[in-house]
């Protein structure tokens, strides 16, 4: 059973509206607060959020039946305070049961409401919100923004950037390493559960295929006489185990197949089958490159055994020359909203994909963007005749040192101003990543992924929206300190 929010009042607790929250303290979680106690006294945008969330969060379980559940509110302010500042589960949770002004948002009250919070329970309710619902939430508070700051949506900036996965450092040793650990895992619990003899030692063989890769790690680090046939001997002789194992977790899955009905093997055995297959990949490459000598392209590659979506970008960053994620498509506005946030396909690249999602934007706004900056990477003669039938000033400066020499004689007074302002993009990238965990994404797989990055998005949004209200009410207060003062204001 669960309900929207907590529409009676509370002994002890003065409603959302009514919460005093401390505007002389720099912590980032006061603008988030601020943000969605405005939210919250706006019932039309509030009660459209609502109802995202719960189409989400109710959509295989009645809203008027079973135990009580946490309300959607609770859930939205919950979901904006994690990645908002950045917090991890555990601390998540000692938040909402300590922290008097989130719980007042919440609607909580000071002594006769929940006073636990399992990290679990928090968990499991955030991320049944889709990514959809999640960037639908954030353009409605975009438009929220807009609504108090209606000249911000005039101008945009657009840049992309690597969001790292939650991977080590990728190498075909680790890789098969990773891949059989789950493959012996999953054919001892398999084995007993069929009551199939041959996997007693299961534990046995993977500590033997660790000694192998720490031999192959130790050689790869020290190099040295008659490097190349020594790690093509160790590689050989990984491999031809692997292969043993595979063979032998194939003939297991056979069996299971012939015995197997009930769920629980039923699910073992599609574990199995799905690390075998990515392990048999990572295989297969180990050969070309180490034994055959093939220059692997990268789309053939497997960088992770758990995150398959995981992608190589050389992007030529001094500090990180090599980048394992996915790339993401940022667009600021002059007040630091983020007016959207694409997420590139495995294979895209920025010139791929920037008209449609230009267009996209504009069409979402109103055709108000009147100019628009974008990095030079992103230049091709093609795109700016394309970007100049959507924006009335596009920004796109030419690679090299003539052509964009001749650009900057020609341009106009408005492009200069463009130029001059575009690498700001930079530090709503930094922010980001630094306060809003998008430095590396910690949730699985590629759906996590997508909803991680648009949690960070709202994180940062509500966050602006907040400085905003709160330089509205007291410009020179801590919490509304901000670089943008003149738009905040």
């Amino acid at each position: 059973m669960r309900k929207a929010m907590e529409r009676q009042g509370r002994l002890g607790c003065s409603g959302v509206a009514g919460v005093e929250l401390n505007a002389a303290c720099r912590d980032e979680i006061i603008p988030i607060l601020c943000a969605l106690q405005h939210i919250y006294s706006q019932p039309a945008v509030r009660d459209e959020i609502l109802r995202a969330v719960a189409a989400d969060v109710s959509r295989k379980t009645s809203r008027r039946r079973g135990r009580q559940g946490m309300d959607y509110w609770s859930i939205l302010v919950l979901a904006a305070v994690r990645l908002g500042c950045n917090l991890n589960y555990d601390k998540l949770q000692d938040l909402a049961e300590q922290h008097r002004a989130l719980r007042a948002i919440m609607g909580i009250g000071g002594w006769d409401g929940p006073d636990h919070f399992d990290w679990r329970r928090i968990q499991d309710n955030i991320t049944r919100i889709s990514p959809e619902t999640m960037e639908r939430i954030n353009h409605l508070i975009v438009a929220e923004g807009h609504r108090l700051v209606p000249e911000a949506v005039r101008t945009a900036r657009i840049d992309s950037t690597v969001v790292g996965t939650n991977i080590h450092f990728p190498t075909e040793s680790g890789l098969i390493r990773d891949g059989l650990r789950k493959v012996l895992a999953c054919a001892g619990k398999l084995a007993e559960a069929l009551g199939v003899n041959g996997w007693r030692q299961h534990q046995h063989l993977y500590r033997k295929v660790k000694r192998l890769v720490r031999e192959i790690e130790r050689t790869a680090a020290r190099k040295g006489g008659g490097y190349q046939q020594r790690i093509q001997a160790q590689y050989r002789e990984l491999l031809d185990m692997a292969q043993s194992l595979l063979d032998r977790a194939g003939g297991l899955e056979q069996e299971a197949l012939k015995r197997g009905t009930d769920l629980d093997v039923l699910s073992l055995l599609a574990e199995l089958k799905t690390f075998a297959q990515r392990t048999r990949q990572v295989c297969g490459t180990a050969r070309r490159r180490v034994l055959e000598g093939e220059v692997v392209p990268n789309s053939d590659k497997l960088f992770s055994v758990f995150e398959t979506h995981t992608q190589l970008y050389k992007r030529g960053k001094a500090a990180e020359p090599v980048q394992f994620g996915r790339l993401v498509m940022i667009f600021e506005d002059g007040a630091g909203f983020i007016t959207h946030c694409h997420l590139l396909p495995r294979d895209g690249d920025d010139r791929s994909v920037v008209i449609e999602q230009t267009r996209q934007v504009q069409e979402r706004l109103g055709g108000r963007i009147e100019r628009a900056s974008f990095d030079r990477g992103f230049h091709s003669p093609e795109i700016q005749t394309e970007l100049a039938k959507i924006i009335a000033c596009p920004c796109l400066p030419m690679p090299g040192v003539h052509l964009s020499a001749q650009q900057e004689k020609e341009a106009t007074v408005e492009f200069r101003q463009a130029k001059q302002n575009h690498p700001g993009v930079e530090s709503a990238i930094h922010a980001l990543q630094a306060g809003n965990g998008q430095k590396r994404c910690r949730d699985r797989s590629e759906r996590g992924f997508e909803r991680y990055l648009q949690l960070g998005v709202l994180g940062r949004n509500l966050h602006t929206l907040g400085k905003i209200l709160l330089a509205r009410k007291d410009a020179d207060c801590k919490a509304a300190e901000s670089r943008r003062k003149a738009i905040a204001a």
